[in-house]
């Protein structure tokens, strides 16, 4: 199993292909075979790299509190160490927003940007500051197996075998490593970054996706010259609601970089 050592914590990481580079980053609770329909398709063609975010899959999670501004360090991390001095990232939910803050972090690293379903602010707007402090008191209370059958019933309604998928993610977290981590998310904060993106920027939306929709007008709005599309058919783990259409989405955008 592929796993490399840094800032403390072991991370995963796995690649398929051959060619131009796509770091792949997946969401909150989830880890790297989210990207399975991606991977089976472009690794024809590209040199696809997954990884398991600290805390996630098969990755470790240091005690205390989670900073997160260690994601996009851990991020470039595994650029250092494959040896790649630029390429493009694709993340979905927080896996999004980890690609989005690498950009405005490291921008000579980041070749072009994929975001999926991807929120930049945990503070967007009121209904955003009020849930947000609900979600850290409530899940705390669930059992944990509670908050995985949730988030699976949530987002497997168009595409049921995302059930097995989410209930496996979450089997690989503990409800220590959870909480922490969705602590650490939830700091995560871009909005007022955006314009520093200078790197070619599609941004893709699943037209049922009630979750992260809210933002998405304003971060089309305020990355410069950023693409928008609407994914059909598609909750918030888009990529997997309707893999065909974010997969041809992805190979454009590819084609269009060269």
């Amino acid at each position: 199993m592929p796993v490399y050592e840094v800032n403390n914590v072991k991370l995963f990481y796995k690649i398929n292909g051959s060619g131009e580079p796509i770091i792949f980053t997946h969401g909150h609770s989830m880890y790297h075979k989210q990207w399975e329909p991606q991977v089976n398709e472009l690794s024809n063609d590209y040199q696809t790299i997954v990884w398991d975010v600290r805390g996630h899959g098969y990755s470790s999670l240091p005690s205390g509190k989670v900073d997160p501004e260690d994601f996009s360090r851990d991020l470039i991390s595994l650029l250092d160490y494959l040896e790649i001095q630029s390429t493009v990232l694709c993340g979905l939910s927080m896996g999004g927003h980890i690609s989005i803050q690498t950009a405005i972090r490291y921008p000579e690293r980041v070749k072009g940007l994929i975001l999926i379903g991807t929120p930049f602010t945990n503070t967007f707007n009121w209904f955003e500051k009020y849930t947000t402090s609900i979600s850290k008191f409530s899940l705390r209370l669930l059992p944990f197996n509670m908050t995985a059958k949730w988030t699976a019933d949530v987002i497997s309604k168009i595409n049921p075998e995302n059930h097995a998928f989410v209930m496996e993610s979450f089997s690989k977290m503990t409800k220590d490593n959870f909480l922490r981590h969705w602590s650490g998310n939830l700091r995560m904060e871009s909005k007022n970054d955006l314009n520093n993106i200078q790197c070619p920027t599609m941004i893709l939306h699943g037209e049922k996706d009630n979750m992260v929709g809210r933002q998405q007008q304003y971060l089309t709005a305020n990355i410069k010259d950023a693409e928008f599309y609407t994914i059909t058919n598609a909750h918030h783990l888009t990529n997997r609601d309707n893999p065909e259409d974010v997969t041809d989405h992805i190979q454009n955008f590819m084609k269009r970089l060269k």
